[in-house]
């Protein structure tokens, strides 16, 4: 999200709801689409086998540009390709890797609800140079950073050999010279797929195209803490090379892709960043630290002000609400990023937040902070918003006002014409990206625009969730699993 310490913060697990709004119709359809949980299936444990592959070109926190194509046997084994890139559009190979191991999926995780936790042991780890620079680099970090076993990985002035494949670890020979370069397959510990079905678009044609996608594990903001990191979130996921959403420029080029030929994706078209207008999220997200939710954002050009609406849920289909942050502010003219090619680097000040409490637990939670912290003294109550402005902020959200975050943000357009708004990922750690040296490299899922600046605020429209009856025939908040609010319990008993 724009700024926001708290959309991120371990300390907040759970979820939200909707003041009255003023909705322009897209956006109110994109996110009851979003709530009918009933179109995806999530089959636990999940069933991998197949070649899963990227959509487009992925960035990663440092940043790191590539893609990735992963194929899952049925007898556990897998075989692993990741392509790295000079340029955020996949056009200009680095190098490539070729991972090769063993993957054990294993119970239901207990702290991302949906996700099934695997063991990962990896045969080898192999590297492809795509030129000489890439081969200096990399030889170059495994020389100054490695132990003993490694430092002669590549001899001072060793010439570019296209097609050589070198190894960078073997269990055989219980060599290991990745660490220099990053990696990690720790994203192999979490696991997730979800199935859907695509509507076909062509007027001639009815019903629709089943796509599966993959969700592993997050990959951490922070590159020190990337090699021992244990993921809670997931990060862009994959698709299946078979079903897979259409159309895809991406999904065959990668498809056909190993380590000797790197995918080069099709020329995109390069956006100037227009924020103004409306943007919604595209699917239920999931933050680290058990974390799902929505987000709909409205920014006015004209005067360079945002609002944000963050619904929170406690479960990965976004189906049961926990609280709704409403927050506003202004931001600054942005500029090109020197760190990011292709980003925009902004400053968003946040000088105003609403929040509405959807479920007991957070009511129990927001009544119990200490007077002065939150709100009204002991005022909270299902579904009932209160301005925490004038104790700047909420103590027991990790909400604090008035605050300035430095973001990155990008536009493109989907295979569709849609555009889309990426804004920097929060970091790992719960911290906020309060100084230009937080700054994020890395992106969120995307926003689609669901509002131009002409359409803005067209109505006034109370969108209710979408929830379960009662015995009365009302609707009614579904209660959390008692394991949960556990672990919610357990969260609180460790902040500062």
């Amino acid at each position: 999200p724009p700024p926001l310490l708290f959309l991120s913060s371990p300390r907040v697990a759970c979820a939200a709801a909707e003041p009255p709004l003023r909705w322009e119709p897209r956006c109110r359809q994109q996110l009851r689409h979003l709530q009918d949980g009933a179109r995806i299936a999530a089959r636990l444990p999940p069933r991998l086998e197949g070649r899963w592959v990227s959509t487009g070109c992925e960035v990663r926190p440092g940043p790191e540009f590539l893609t990735r194509s992963y194929l899952f046997y049925a007898n556990r084994l897998f075989k692993a390709y990741q392509f790295y890139y000079w340029d955020p559009s996949c056009r200009d190979p680095s190098y490539s890797l070729v991972i090769k191991g063993k993957l054990r999926l294993r119970q239901a995780s207990w702290i991302t609800r949906g996700a099934t936790e695997a063991d990962y042991h990896l045969h080898k780890v192999g590297i492809v140079f795509h030129s000489q620079r890439a081969m200096q680099e990399v030889a170059s970090w495994i020389n100054q950073t490695s132990g003993e076993g490694c430092s002669g990985f590549l001899p001072p002035g060793r010439t570019w050999a296209p097609g050589a494949l070198y190894e960078l670890l073997s269990a055989k020979t219980e060599r290991d010279c990745t660490a220099a370069l990053g990696f990690a397959m720790h994203e192999l510990s979490l696991v997730r797929v979800e199935k859907h079905y695509q509507p076909l678009l062509q007027p001639q044609q009815s019903g629709s195209r089943l796509v599966e996608e993959l969700y592993l594990g997050d990959i951490h903001t922070e590159w020190v803490e990337r090699l021992h990191y244990r993921p809670t979130g997931y990060q862009r996921p994959m698709q299946s090379a078979v079903h897979h959403v259409h159309p895809c420029p991406a999904c065959g080029i990668i498809y056909r892709a190993d380590e000797h030929h790197p995918p080069i994706l099709p020329v995109r078209a390069q956006l100037p960043m227009q924020l103004s207008g409306s943007w919604v999220s595209t699917h239920c997200e999931v933050r680290p630290a058990v974390l799902f939710l929505t987000r709909y954002f409205i920014f006015h050009g004209n005067n360079h002000t945002w609002e944000g609406y963050y619904y929170h849920y406690s479960d990965p289909l976004c189906k049961q609400p926990t609280f709704t942050i409403y927050a506003s502010g202004h931001y600054t003219q942005g500029i090109p990023s020197s760190k990011v090619r292709g980003g925009t680097e902004l400053a968003f000040k946040v000088t105003q937040a609403r929040v509405t409490p959807m479920d007991q637990v957070t009511v129990m939670m927001l009544n119990s902070s200490e007077p002065g912290s939150c709100g009204l003294t002991s005022s909270w109550s299902a579904g009932a918003e209160q301005d925490i402005t004038p104790t700047n902020g909420c103590l027991a959200l990790g909400i604090k006002l008035p605050h300035t975050e430095y973001e990155l943000f990008k536009t493109e357009q989907d295979t569709k014409d849609r555009s889309l708004l990426y804004i920097g990922e929060r970091p790992t750690d719960g911290s906020s990206p309060d100084s230009p040296d937080k700054r994020p490299t890395s992106y969120q899922a995307p926003l689609v625009q669901c509002a131009g600046a002409s359409e803005e605020f067209s109505n006034y429209v109370s969108l209710k969730y979408l929830a379960e009856k009662d015995t009365n025939g009302n609707e009614a908040l579904k209660p959390l699993p008692v394991a949960f609010l556990l672990f919610i319990a357990l969260l609180f008993l460790r902040w500062d």
